[in-house]
């Protein structure tokens, strides 16, 4: 598991019965995890009388509860530095067991010793985005939530790289990759972090264990005759760890050469010392 251990202004204090007890910055929020599915005790006082916390409705969907947190606010991780609120279907913006990748990006980029051009696909709020152009790349940043790139670019001022050469694209992913390759343009590293369900501009259904393996396939046409290296998330249920690593395995590296890693990402949890699981990555690199 690649545990993402070197937060300060985030903490995972506890997590029971369905739902995690957390710190972001100054505020504590309770958001369920369906991880989650023991049922240790609740001792941690920080329970009773969070800032706010989401609850789910009975009918779908849910609400927040919010006594004294403000509508956002920021937290730094290292040099990076992130606007989170709480918005619906419990998310704040972040997800902060990414820590852990974007260490690596930027080790990445920092040691290859030459310009890096970074393609992040499905890059929602930014926060890999940020972390490739502090180290030293040029990005090109795709969602296809206008909203979202636009809470990338505050992302982008907050942690002083707004002028950095980064594209700002909303577009539709899989459409704009094949612009790309019909274009010629080419990356040294992908970043992906497609989503378990969702659909396109004009309807399209994309369902992830459906149309991952033709995506990836699709993203290797896009990449430069010296790769860096390739980080694909996934959140979904049921496809794990070694299913993504196969599906580099059988694209990337066959293609390219190098070789593929995969772990769960995880969170230390104060209260009780032990990491909670939060999806997974794999990393494939020349």
């Amino acid at each position: 598991m690649w545990i993402s251990d070197r937060w300060r202004d985030f903490e995972l204090i506890d997590c029971s019965h369905g739902e995690k007890l957390e710190r972001w910055g100054g505020q504590i929020l309770v958001r369920p995890d369906p991880q989650a599915i023991w049922n240790t005790p609740r001792t941690n006082p920080a329970w009773k009388k969070p800032s706010a916390r989401y609850s789910r409705s009975s009918s779908g969907g849910g609400h927040w509860d919010k006594s004294s947190v403000p509508e956002s606010w920021q937290i730094s991780y290292g040099q990076l530095r992130f606007n989170v609120r709480p918005m619906n279907f419990k998310h704040t913006g972040l997800f902060p067991e990414q820590a852990a990748n974007w260490d690596y990006i930027m080790e990445k980029i920092r040691s290859a010793g030459r310009p890096v051009s970074v393609l992040n696909l499905f890059a929602y709020t930014g926060a890999a985005t940020v972390a490739a152009a502090k180290a030293g790349a040029s990005v090109c940043h795709v969602d296809a939530a206008k909203g979202m790139v636009a809470w990338a670019k505050e992302n982008a001022a907050a942690s002083g790289v707004r002028e950095a050469p980064i594209r700002w694209i909303v577009d539709d992913c899989v459409k704009f990759v094949e612009r790309e390759i019909r274009r010629g343009r080419r990356y040294d590293a992908l970043i992906m972090d497609p989503p378990s369900y969702g659909r396109g501009p004009s309807g399209e259904v994309w369902k992830l264990e459906d149309n991952i393996w033709d995506f990836v396939e699709l993203t290797s046409r896009v990449l430069s005759d010296a790769p860096l290296f390739v980080l694909i998330n996934s959140y979904t249920t049921g496809l794990s760890a070694s299913t993504i690593s196969y599906i580099a395995e059988s694209v990337f590296t066959r293609r390219f050469g190098g070789h593929s890693e995969s772990h769960e990402l995880g969170l230390p949890v104060t209260d009780s010392g032990l990491a909670l699981p939060c999806g997974c990555s794999c990393r494939w690199e020349k």
